[in-house]
């Protein structure tokens, strides 16, 4: 063992014994509950990893925010969109600067709440779906839209707090457990196609794939100028974009060859090493050609060190809801049903990837807790001016990685606040640096397959449409509600037939049928208040186990 391997071992062994590596239940830690290989030098590698796969999110978020127009006014009575209005292009410019100190700063608080009390390597940011959705349907292309701004922050603060009280009522566990077995295994998948749709997607990845006219997909990969502005399809030069091969060569295949022979640290020198080679301009692979956009990327970046604080978005909230009462409620129920389903689907599904789910209960350790913060994080990014926060499936990088503690996600909310002072660097990770990342970690993410019951079509055919909706979709919602609604026509009909027949009209593979029901096998399974109004005293028991539901286990109050 070499000195740098026996030094990292002792500071392993020491961060281990000590009150942290307890609270952590670190490997080594002497808890009770102590997770097999999480090592705190692991745990920092995987918290980096998360972030420089998420942190396309800083520029991507405010981009898509500052389309909204948030707090500047048209006064154009010839174009409500001030297109070509000077002073209006200079309000976004500040106010794309409030998003980008907004979106790291949230990130960075929501990823450490979730690190520091629930213990997940999960971290948190603004949704995207539910930005373009806040942008371009709410609030509207330049304030276009049905609901001004400051209204449309007050419904996510709401959003915020109805989604907080479904948590601590035990609702959004309680969904998690009864979706059936077949189907949360294929959401895992699911996300993972999702993440290699984004990362071959031009906006966040590596441009491989575009939009067409004639079918819903095509091979992109040609450069910029070649890109038809209607549709996004490629009219010439498919697959010559020095870009993408950059980003697959370095950011995909270098990468992979690092990941096979297990060097630590793959993904995050795959993504450094491609933003290094796109920061040089006049060059093909640059990041900042010589265009009006390049030259404000390049601007910013040469700032290197800069905060800028909030000017326009904080605090944004406006209460009169005198003459937009209908258009209020329904910004508030869709957010939030997508949130229940996209956030919950994804907390679930990324709990199941680094391996803490409880297979009796179909559970976590401190779920309530984890449900929570990522349900009052929306709220607080509300003030920020933020649209929903929600968990990342990019923290998928970081459970590749070896994450398996909550101090992956608060290294990743460390990396965020840091963000906030080196905005311009951080800002300036080109997508094509994070697109084969985020393909690799979807390839990870696709084993999951395996335990799906393929047995039985019954099971088999709703998991393979909730796994192949949710990139087609493009929402992780959605490929859940086409999966349920599947899953319950298909097996609605077979249990009428079999009981209207007594029992002689059943599949042949019917005994191949994943056992299923809406009441669980475990008490423990039920929301924490329907076991206290049955009498149960110790109702605040999430397990069967000694894990509290609530968040800590009995080792933990002895601390």
């Amino acid at each position: 063992m070499g000195f740098m391997e026996r030094n990292k071992a002792a500071l392993n062994d020491r961060v281990a014994a000590s009150v942290v590596g307890r609270y952590f239940h670190l490997d080594g830690s002497g808890h009770r509950n102590e997770i097999k290989n999480a090592r705190f030098t692991t745990e920092l590698r995987a918290g980096l990893t998360t972030f420089f796969t998420m942190a396309y999110i800083i520029a991507v978020n405010a981009s898509v925010l500052t389309d909204s127009g948030a707090t500047c006014i048209c006064t154009d009575t010839v174009d409500p969109t001030c297109l070509d209005n000077e002073a209006y292009s200079i309000c976004l410019l500040e106010i794309n600067r409030d998003f980008i100190t907004a979106t790291a700063a949230i990130s960075a608080l929501g990823s450490f709440l979730m690190g520091i009390t629930a213990n997940l390597p999960v971290a948190l940011a603004p949704a995207m779906g539910l930005n373009a959705y806040l942008a371009y349907q709410i609030v509207g292309f330049h304030g276009t839209g049905p609901i001004d701004y400051h209204v449309a922050m007050t419904a996510v603060f709401v959003e915020g707090f109805i989604f907080v009280a479904l948590s601590l009522l035990g609702v959004r566990q309680w969904l998690a457990r009864i979706i059936p077995a077949s189907i949360k295994v294929a959401c895992g998948a699911g996300i993972g196609l999702f993440l290699t749709l984004i990362g071959l997607s031009y906006s966040a990845g590596l441009g491989a794939i575009t939009g067409a006219k004639a079918t819903p997909l095509d091979l992109g990969g040609c450069p910029p100028e070649y890109i038809n502005p209607d549709t996004g399809a490629c009219l010439s030069h498919k697959a010559t974009n020095p870009t993408m091969w950059l980003g697959f060569l370095v950011g995909g295949i270098l990468t992979a060859i690092l990941m096979t022979y297990k060097i630590r640290g793959a993904i995050i020198v795959g993504i450094a090493l491609v933003s290094i080679f796109s920061w040089p301009r006049d060059t093909s692979i640059t990041y900042f050609p010589r265009t009006l956009i390049g030259d404000g990327r390049f601007d910013f970046f040469k700032k290197v060190v800069a905060f800028h604080p909030i000017k326009h978005t904080l605090l944004a909230q406006d209460w009169d809801l005198s003459k937009v009462g209908g258009q209020f409620i329904l910004a508030v129920i869709t957010m939030l049903y997508v949130d229940i389903l996209d956030a919950t689907g994804t907390l679930y599904s990324m709990a199941r990837f680094s391996g803490v789910v409880d297979p009796d209960t179909g559970d976590f350790p401190r779920s309530t807790i984890a449900y929570s913060a990522d349900a009052i994080s929306i709220s607080i990014g509300s003030l920020l001016g933020s649209s929903p926060v929600t968990a990342f499936v990019e923290s998928g990088a970081g459970i590749q990685e070896g994450g398996r503690t909550g101090l992956t996600a608060i290294t990743t909310g460390l990396c965020f606040f840091i963000s906030l002072f080196f905005a311009p660097i951080f800002a300036s990770i080109p997508p094509w640096a994070t697109g084969g990342a985020l393909i690799l970690v979807g390839c990870m993410m696709m084993r999951g397959v395996l335990a799906i019951n393929w047995n039985y079509p019954g099971d088999s055919i709703p998991a393979f449409v909730t796994l192949m909706f949710m990139p087609f979709s493009y929402s992780i919602a959605y490929g859940l509600i086409a999966g349920i609604m599947c899953y319950a026509i298909i097996n609605s009909f077979t249990w009428a037939l079999a009981k209207v027949s007594r029992g002689r009209i059943v599949p042949p593979d019917y005994e191949d049928k994943e056992y299923w029901s809406f009441r669980s096998d475990s008490p423990r399974a039920q929301p924490w208040f329907i076991r206290a109004m049955k009498g149960d005293k110790q109702f605040w028991r999430a397990h069967d186990t000694d894990s509290f539901e609530l968040g800590l286990t009995e080792a933990d109050h002895k601390i």
